[in-house]
């Protein structure tokens, strides 16, 4: 299997998430209730899954494997694209953690603006998952031999093993000093 084919396998499961997120922001366009919990749950899985497990293996192994290698303009562009937009990810969903708190203590004000985040994230992704998927992953394999791609695919094995416990040591950490 090349690298790619965890990353995309990881894209599908995003994709259903971000299904759930834009269910709930058709919910709020029409005057439901927002729902705290599964906006929670929605962003532990964005910042844990999409970013830190699926963003960091891009970032951390492919990316960096990257550098320094004969890519074409529009590679490299088409990369630093994927960057700043996993950069605008993350501010969407600061915003729409923010926005949550909000809304369960009980300020309502903030419900357009967590309906424009939403709606930025239901965006965002599509284009960004399209665009590693059939644009960039395939050409830039041809940058690795067989055994680089070999490589890439244990030390993307090795990041998914220490996410649980670098997750839960500062889940501990985090309550130690209270």
């Amino acid at each position: 299997m090349m690298p790619i084919g965890p990353l995309m396998i990881e894209h599908r499961l995003i994709e259903r998430m971000i299904s759930v997120l834009a269910q709930e922001k058709d919910r709020l366009v029409v005057g439901g209730a927002p729902d705290p919990a599964k906006v929670r749950d929605a962003i532990d899985f964005m910042r844990s899954y999409a970013d830190r497990c699926h963003h960091g293996k891009e970032e951390d192994i492919l990316f960096l494997g990257l550098e320094g290698r004969p890519l074409s303009d529009e590679l490299k562009a088409m990369m630093q694209r994927l960057k700043d937009e996993h950069q605008q990810a993350r501010r969407l969903v600061r915003d729409l953690e923010r926005c949550n708190l909000a809304m369960e203590k009980g300020d309502l004000t903030v419900r357009q603006e967590m309906i424009e985040v939403l709606r930025e994230i239901t965006k965002l992704y599509p284009k960004h998952i399209e665009a590693e998927d059939r644009q960039f992953f395939v050409p830039v394999m041809e940058q690795f031999s067989p055994a680089e791609q070999d490589i890439m695919l244990v030390k993307f094995y090795e990041f998914d093993q220490a996410l649980i416990h670098e997750k839960y040591r500062k889940v501990v950490e985090r309550h130690e000093g209270k």
